[in-house]
């Protein structure tokens, strides 16, 4: 018996899985680790003729885990505006769309202020400023609610340039109607008070973001006030509306600069930049036609 075992000790592999081969643990020792016949198993069990698919590990890291634990590491959650170069590409994209709509609608304004022909053209012509409206208004929800139409090229671009020549004429019929020192001096104001917030958003601390549903909130009311003025209009009233009409959006500018740069936890995606350009490009317009209507009070008065 004691040569068997001997010659089975020293026998070339595959080795014999009977236990009497085996050593066994000391005499009263418990055994810190399993032994007898080794038993390989396939995890996941494989269907015969099936396809072996690895088990998914599971990287969410619990609350019981400390920092340096080395079970659990935590999800990574990458977002495409974590990349540095995606982020700013998407903002210069951003802001020389609007760049150019602003262009675009300040020149359109210029024009319908300075020539007399055009003007009163303009203004002969109110059906015209009715169907830009209604132009405007679909091609905008069309692009605000359908995130196929902002992404697919080009008809992205042919929906912003409608809705960017569609305002411009609106808007230009508006300010046909005030003096043109106070077009110009609202387009100048427009302008400094835009880039302004554009720089305090992009280098300030505070999250705008997450006032959102207060300012929301602010602009029904502001709507309200603005239809019972209609019931009692007077040049103070006018004054008193521009000021906070100017105001609400002003805070809706850096809400909109904040989302389109990505900052805290609150972004736009980076494929979303025609949407992002078009709401930034409302707030400095609506902007713009409050101050014009500050100063169009105040002249009168």
């Amino acid at each position: 018996m004691e040569a068997e075992c001997s010659e089975a000790a020293f026998a070339p592999p595959p080795y014999p899985a009977d236990t009497a081969f085996m050593q066994q643990p000391p005499t009263g020792m418990a055994p810190h680790y399993p032994y007898g016949p080794t038993v390989y198993q396939t995890y996941p069990p494989v269907a015969p003729g099936g396809d072996f698919s690895a088990p998914e590990m599971n990287t969410q890291a619990s609350a019981a885990d400390g920092p340096g634990s080395g079970f659990g590491a935590p999800v990574c959650s990458v977002s495409e505006f974590d990349d540095k170069t995606v982020r700013r590409a998407f903002i210069r994209k951003v802001f020389s769309v609007v760049t150019v709509q602003l262009l675009v609608t300040f020149s359109v304004v210029c024009v319908f202020t300075f020539s007399e022909t055009v003007k009163e053209a303009v203004q002969d012509n109110l059906w015209i400023y009715l169907s830009s409206y209604i132009i405007f208004m679909v091609v905008a929800l069309a692009l605000t609610f359908s995130s196929s139409l902002s992404r697919k090229h080009p008809w992205n671009f042919i929906s912003l340039s409608v809705v960017t020549l569609s305002l411009s004429y609106m808007v230009g019929t508006v300010a046909s109607y005030h003096n043109t020192t106070a077009v110009i001096i609202a387009m100048g104001a427009t302008l400094v008070i835009s880039f302004s917030i554009i720089i305090f958003s992009a280098q300030t601390r505070v999250e705008f973001t997450l006032w959102n549903g207060v300012l929301i909130v602010l602009a029904v009311d502001l709507l309200m006030f603005g239809f019972f003025t209609t019931f009692y209009y007077s040049n103070a009233l006018q004054v008193v509306y521009g000021c906070l009409g100017a105001l609400v959006y002003s805070l809706f500018l850096a809400i909109d600069c904040q989302l389109v740069m990505g900052r805290e936890k609150y972004s736009l995606n980076p494929e979303e930049y025609i949407f992002a350009a078009l709401i930034i490009y409302l707030d400095i317009i609506i902007i713009f036609l409050y101050i014009l209507m500050l100063l169009g009070g105040s002249s009168k008065s």
